[in-house]
């Protein structure tokens, strides 16, 4: 409670009437100011809580899970092999550098946990069979679908158990990366009609894959195509504009939308350039650098999904998309 100038230890008479003291007389007690001058004498110490939660968090390490949806052949575990910058997804079947990754005929999901100067990421990479490669694609994205929701359900009977584990094991989608493939022209229905469902419950985050098949203009008319088709759908890309905490976060995420989808190619094998190892494709015509911006927009995904905005896109499954679906689920179990 604020505490007033002249106040005593002593009882004294109250009324119903409005104190006669002014607001502005009012000292709450902070660090800057107490009671009758009363100051603190120095240093406290209060922002030590964020070495402490950096140490805690370095000895048990964290949680991360990505899926990758889109048809077949768009390069899906190359690319997120690209970006961990290991074989994070899936190794090719047999040694050697040329052999190609298998394809992808199930959904399946691999763990790895990676370490970086002292921090551990248990990573889990969900890779989903071509999306959309049938005559007849009715209802293909039911498996994608179901996987996402049998996560929540997981981590639903562990909350609602009466003897809790400390850590309930996170195995919910944090994040889906979405495949479009570089025709130039405009978004097939199949990708309108999948995205309209899966940005419900998962944050989607939709990419325009090897993009070095297109030239510059056709790149930037192709991007401009797809955000006119994403707002008349109203489908809500990550990161959702409901969801800015402050103007500063509304700011940046307004410059990530407007380069949205990202134009990337992925690689997962080094070559030489000016003296240099770098990640890329080799052409006849040169190498074209993956995390280079000039040649593509893969650093911006990069950034966006590790070094910028991964414990956002945990917090908005946990608050948003977790949320919603244990409310459905447990007024489901209470109906009559």
């Amino acid at each position: 409670l604020p505490i007033r100038a002249g106040s005593s230890l002593e009882p004294e008479e109250h009324s119903m009437e409005p104190s006669a003291v002014p607001e502005e007389e009012e000292m709450p007690l902070t660090a800057a100011s107490g009671p009758a001058g009363c100051q603190l004498f120095g240093y406290v110490g209060i922002e030590a809580v964020l070495d402490q939660m950096k140490i805690k968090t370095m000895k048990t390490g964290f949680e991360f899970n990505i899926m990758v949806v889109g048809q077949s052949g768009l390069g899906k575990s190359t690319m997120v092999n690209t970006l961990f910058k290991s074989k994070v997804s899936r190794k090719a079947s047999q040694p050697g550098q040329e052999e190609r990754i298998p394809k992808t005929v199930q959904v399946q999901s691999i763990t790895h946990v990676i370490e970086e100067k002292g921090v551990k990421m248990k990573l889990t990479v969900t890779d989903t069979p071509g999306f959309g490669d049938q005559i007849n694609n009715e209802n293909c994205w039911d498996p994608i679908i179901k996987y996402i929701n049998e996560q929540y359900e997981r981590y639903l009977r562990e909350e609602v158990l009466i003897t809790r584990k400390r850590k309930i094991p996170d195995t919910r989608v944090h994040g889906c990366v979405y495949f479009v493939p570089p025709t130039g022209h405009w978004l097939r229905p199949l990708d309108l009609e999948f995205m309209q469902r899966l940005s419900k419950i998962v944050n989607v985050v939709p990419v325009i894959a090897k993009a070095d098949t297109l030239t510059l203009e056709e790149r930037a008319e192709f991007k401009q195509r797809i955000q006119e088709d994403l707002k008349t759908h109203a489908i809500s890309v990550y990161p959702q504009e409901d969801f800015d905490q402050d103007p500063d976060d509304r700011l940046l995420n307004d410059r990530i939308r407007e380069k949205i989808p990202f134009a990337v190619v992925g690689a997962d094998q080094e070559h030489q350039v000016n003296g240099k190892r770098v990640l890329g494709r080799k052409t006849k015509w040169g190498i074209i650098e993956v995390e280079n911006p000039a040649h593509c927009e893969f650093p911006l995904l990069r950034d966006l999904l590790i070094r910028s905005h991964l414990q956002d896109l945990k917090d908005i499954t946990h608050n948003v998309h977790y949320e919603s679906y244990r409310v459905r689920r447990l007024n489901e179990s209470n109906r009559p």
